[in-house]
């Protein structure tokens, strides 16, 4: 699987995570998963057209600032005791560090 494919699936994977949309009342750790989806899924259509060369240098601030939103979230949800949920955010976090060790 190509990086582009990886990415495309990186973020459908955090979308959902995310599942149904909230209303006002939105917890904070499902706002960080929220921007997370937004900031992935900015590069979503354009990652096939970007040059192999330019990857790293694209990729890897989206990765890193989504990485942090995800793990900001992880760390709430392990406080409220939602470890499932916790332990698949972690699981996404591990997955965006081996798409950037790919780059």
């Amino acid at each position: 699987m190509n990086i582009s494919e990886r990415y495309r699936e990186l973020v459908k994977d955090v979308r959902a995570l995310l599942g149904e949309p909230s209303g006002d009342d939105e917890a904070k750790e499902q706002k960080l998963i929220r921007e997370a989806t937004r900031e992935l899924g900015e590069l979503e259509e354009l990652v096939g057209e970007i040059p192999r060369i330019q990857l790293e240098s694209k990729l890897t601030p989206v990765l890193l600032k989504a990485h942090s939103q995800l793990d900001r979230s992880r760390l709430l949800l392990e406080e409220q005791g939602a470890e499932d949920r916790a332990a698949a955010v972690w699981e996404l976090e591990q997955k965006i560090y081996r798409l950037i060790n790919a780059l």
